[in-house]
């Protein structure tokens, strides 16, 4: 795959469930190694257009390529594609019973067959990247929300990931808490790890977004570099979403 190829490439998306079309026509690119942020009031269909690319929701029509296949149609280069694309989601989804460490190690074990000392030697590193190395013993129940969010990012890095998407992965998070988990996904951003993120924290988007996507009832409406789009070249309706946000 050349450089100038996305690794993720979206034409003409839709969706809908029942008799509500809450993706219409969404075209979009993600270029390897950047950072889209994608922000839009509530119900515009952000986390649906993540779920779709993560073929965790079918598309009505359109076509989503990942690294050069397409994967619109269910099958083996789905799932296949699946096992390159990493979720975050807005409730961590960890299994309660299982350690930190244990909830790291079980798709890489499971699912690519990595043995278990160099699952473990992955998932120790892991901790350390995510800023809670000392928390590999300790149970769900026994951390605090985000060190859970920080544990369940290093379980979807532990399946060495192409994508990481990362649906408001701060939305269920005390306000103090918020900024260690968006530490993290900064890192991630700096060290080159393609990510998609939806979220409504704006300094952030500010500090780590390539690009920003703004969307609203279903349609791409803004698609413009990070610098354009808080400096003000954005549409009047992005323009006014920001300033409710930002003003708040």
């Amino acid at each position: 795959m050349s450089a100038a190829t996305p690794i993720v490439r979206v034409r003409g998306l839709n969706k809908s469930f029942a008799e509500l079309q809450v993706l219409k026509d969404i075209s979009f690119d993600i270029a390897s190694g950047k950072t889209v942020v994608v922000i839009g009031p509530s119900g515009s269909g952000k986390s649906t257009l993540l779920r779709c690319i993560n073929l965790l929701d079918s598309i009505d029509s359109g076509t989503i390529e990942f690294d050069g296949q397409d994967i619109t149609h269910y099958g083996r280069q789905a799932f296949r594609a699946r096992r390159d694309i990493g979720m975050v989601f807005q409730n961590f989804e960890l299994f309660a019973h299982l350690t930190a460490l244990e909830n790291i190690i079980l798709a890489p074990m499971q699912v690519k067959g990595v043995a278990k000392p160099e699952a473990v030697a992955t998932a120790r590193a892991l901790l350390e990247k995510v800023r809670i190395p000392e928390k590999a013993d300790f149970y769900p129940d026994e951390l605090s929300g985000g060190q859970q969010q920080r544990v369940a990012i290093a379980r979807a890095l532990a399946m060495k990931p192409k994508v990481m998407l990362y649906d408001e992965p701060t939305s269920a998070l005390d306000p103090e808490m918020i900024k260690e988990v968006l530490d993290v996904i900064q890192d991630l951003s700096r060290d080159g790890i393609t990510g998609v993120v939806v979220t409504h924290e704006m300094a952030f988007a500010r500090r780590v977004a390539d690009r920003v996507v703004f969307m609203e009832a279903g349609r791409i409406v803004d698609d413009a570099s990070t610098a354009d789009f808080f400096q003000g070249t954005s549409s009047e309706r992005a323009k006014r979403f920001l300033d409710q946000i930002l003003h708040h």
